[in-house]
């Protein structure tokens, strides 16, 4: 190392805190920034069949889609910024962050409406 302290980042001490390929790493985040942004036409895919004339996929495997599209939402942000930490990654952490920001709200309405609100008993207001 010379006195101008112009040494390469891997020689200041720092060490690798990653098995990970910088190239795996960088395929995983973007597989699940792609998964994350998709989430919402996953959610949304019976609901578009019922407007296409399919009304039976909604009433057979909805269910399906909908905790599909939840998981995505919830556990893309949470495995990215996993990976991304893992990997050093600090752009890709700052976009998980701001991805499980925009995620929180969808699952609370989601798990709120869809699950506390409908288990009110008739004849009471919740």
């Amino acid at each position: 190392m010379s006195s101008s302290g112009a040494a390469p980042e891997g020689r200041r001490g720092e060490t690798r805190s990653t098995d990970l390929v910088p190239a795996r790493a960088d395929r995983i985040i973007r597989a699940l920034s792609w998964g994350w942004a998709s989430a919402p036409l996953i959610t949304f895919a019976p609901a578009i069949a019922r407007a296409m004339g399919l009304p039976d996929v909604r009433r057979e495997i909805g269910w399906v889609f909908g905790l599909t599209g939840l998981f995505t939402f919830a556990l893309a942000p949470a495995a990215g910024f996993v990976v991304a930490r893992v990997s050093n990654r600090r752009q890709a952490r700052a976009r998980f962050l701001v991805m499980a920001a925009v995620s929180t709200p969808p699952i609370l309405s989601l798990l709120f409406f869809g699950v506390l609100f409908p288990e009110c008993p008739d004849g009471y207001h919740c």
